[in-house]
């Protein structure tokens, strides 16, 4: 059993166990999808002086408690950002090992995913991976494609950039086909349904690890109204306590969409006169 992160929910003398965590969360008031930044499996590496490709096995371990959780808890939706569109910078034994580990959970999780009821999805520029990891995908995709229950999305060589640009060139072929090219006008409707996740629900929660605060080209249109909380634990660590305390954190919070809060549009309304105060701001 590889050690535990001094940052690690678990690793707090006191710290509330996952059974009490998950007795404070409200079942009523869950995200419906989840997105992880699954950052530190490098400097978890390298805090146990092993080699890089060690926290990135290590990190398979939290994918599966993360998955077994949500599932637990009904989350229709999670997407764990898995490799993104620069991680092919990293040196090339690194992106092969990474290449081979995603084949062997796409092999060895098929069963496990299908017992779960999960429906496996992946988002990103698919047909620039290598041969041998999109037939290993597709077969995995296949397997579980009736399954009805939450879905799991894997963003693999995926970019946030890369998806808008691709999604308004889609548009724009669309209406060339079309012949409508000179009339074109693009909304946000048009975009959002020709995003690889216009299949999903909006994006409600954003977790990253390792105590990191950038995006990292990752689903950039989606966070637009997400609460986004982060966490000092390295991602091989990160179990289904660290999610629990991102979901209290979520509940704790007043989602207001661009508007007002509850109280802000009473006080607001307090200050209206008599007559005025049924009607809602301009």
């Amino acid at each position: 059993m590889a050690p535990a992160s001094q940052g690690a929910t678990a690793a707090f003398a006191g710290a509330p166990d996952e059974t009490e965590l998950e007795r404070r969360v409200d079942p009523a008031r869950l995200p419906r999808h989840i997105a992880v930044i699954m950052d530190g499996s490098g400097r978890w590496a390298a805090r146990y002086h092993r080699p890089r490709v060690t926290g990135h096995l290590a990190g398979v371990r939290a994918v599966r408690a993360t998955v077994e959780a949500c599932v637990r808890l009904h989350i229709p939706a999670l997407t764990l950002y898995a490799f993104s569109a620069e991680n092919w910078r990293r040196p090339q034994a690194e992106v092969n090992f990474l290449m081979r580990l995603l084949r062997r959970y796409l092999r060895s999780e098929i069963r496990e995913l299908n017992q779960q009821n999960v429906r496996l999805g992946a988002i990103g520029r698919l047909h620039e991976l290598p041969a041998m990891v999109q037939r290993d995908l597709e077969s995995s995709l296949a397997a579980t494609a009736a399954n009805t229950g939450m879905v799991l999305t894997l963003a693999l060589n995926y970019g946030a950039r890369h998806e808008l640009a691709d999604a308004c060139q889609a548009i724009v072929e669309e209406a060339r086909q079309q012949g409508s090219l000179e009339d074109l006008t693009i909304t946000e409707s048009d975009i959002a349904a020709h995003l690889s996740t216009a299949h999903l629900p909006d994006l409600d929660l954003l977790i990253r690890t390792s105590g990191e605060l950038r995006l990292s080209n990752f689903l950039l249109w989606q966070l637009a109204y997400a609460e986004i909380w982060t966490t000092p634990v390295l991602w091989p660590d990160f179990r289904g306590a660290d999610l629990l305390q991102a979901l209290l954190a979520f509940q704790s919070r007043e989602r207001r969409f661009g508007g007002l809060s509850a109280q802000e549009e009473l006080r607001y309304r307090l200050k209206l006169p008599r007559a005025e105060r049924g009607s809602r701001r301009p």
